[in-house]
């Protein structure tokens, strides 16, 4: 009967630890597989990431504007270039943000976006952007970052988003913490820690 109980108890141990075991693996891939999951679907705003390609180019046109925010713990400066740009659908852009280290310590920030209205999410596709790159900068370095995006030309054949004129993406910079920005900041003779 002993026997018996511990080897029940034995096997409740042992699945306890995997139910634990299997949460802490879910909660370490939460971030990167919800990340995946937005950047794929355009959920919540999030703008697709899209391969280069052809695709046709409509005359229909909306205001893209450009938004900047930098955390309050992150000395740093940064802006676009340019406030606006008129893009027909399909039609690629390239555009710049600055950023500039007005600290004087070696800093790693990294950027997350969004784009509002959000509805416009899945139709705005960027091709190349800084966003989730960790970016060191030095003490007064400034730094040009490109990102070219298009709105999707289907956009056009679906009647809902005709009232869609303007969209916004805004990015926010903080400062990076992860082991990747140690490493970074590794290589530098006053690395803020």
């Amino acid at each position: 009967m002993k026997g018996v109980m511990k080897d029940k108890n034995a096997r409740l141990a042992w699945t306890m630890v995997a139910i634990v075991g299997g949460m802490l693996g879910l909660a370490y891939a939460a971030v990167p597989l919800y990340e995946i999951f937005c950047k794929a679907t355009g959920f919540a705003g999030t703008p697709v990431v899209a391969p280069e390609g052809e695709r046709p180019v409509l005359e229909r046109t909306v205001t893209v504007r450009f938004d900047s925010n930098v955390d309050p713990n992150l000395p740093w400066r940064f802006q676009p270039l340019e406030r606006e740009v008129k893009a027909k659908l399909g039609e690629e852009k390239l555009v710049f943000f600055r950023a500039t280290n007005v600290s004087q310590r070696p800093i790693v920030g990294t950027a997350t976006y969004n784009v509002t209205p959000e509805p416009a999410g899945p139709w705005f596709n960027k091709i190349q952007c800084f966003c989730f790159t960790e970016q060191l900068l030095k003490p007064g370095q400034s730094v040009d970052m490109p990102v070219i995006f298009f709105v999707d030309p289907a956009m056009n054949q679906d009647r809902r988003y005709d009232n869609v004129r303007t969209i916004t993406l805004s990015y926010t910079f903080f400062e990076a913490k992860t082991e990747r920005a140690k490493t970074l900041l590794g290589g530098t003779p006053d690395n803020g820690s």
